[in-house]
């Protein structure tokens, strides 16, 4: 099961995370550059494993409360090879294509510099 990977791998990811040595004597200030960098990875790995653990739980929840598979939104059915190919998507294609364009359309905007509120 998906959760106990994350769990797995949350163990395996802790020494990643621990504080870096910075003792000049010990370790050259490359080695301490990447390992901070190591770190930077490994805390963000966590992060990610972290949203995905949540998402899952929540799937798990809609899913003994009746609710997984329907779409957030709206409440249609989402389709079933979204479903297969992700178990944590909380809507359905046309919900999905109204927020990739207002998304675009806040991006777009943006990157005009009309951020500003009309």
């Amino acid at each position: 099961m998906q959760l106990e990977e994350l769990t797995a791998d949350n163990a395996l990811g802790q020494s990643a995370q621990k504080t870096v040595e910075l003792d000049q004597q010990s370790v050259g200030r490359l080695s301490r550059m990447d390992a901070l960098q190591s770190q930077a990875t490994a805390q963000a790995q966590q992060r990610r494993r972290d949203v995905l653990k949540g998402s899952l739980q929540a799937a798990l929840q809609r899913l003994k409360e009746a609710e997984f598979g329907y779409c957030l939104k709206c409440g249609d059915d989402i389709e079933e090879a979204r479903l297969l190919a992700n178990s944590v998507v909380l809507s359905d294609k046309n919900n999905l294509r109204q927020a990739e364009r207002l998304c675009s359309m806040i991006s777009n905007k943006m990157l005009r510099g009309d951020h500003q509120s009309e």
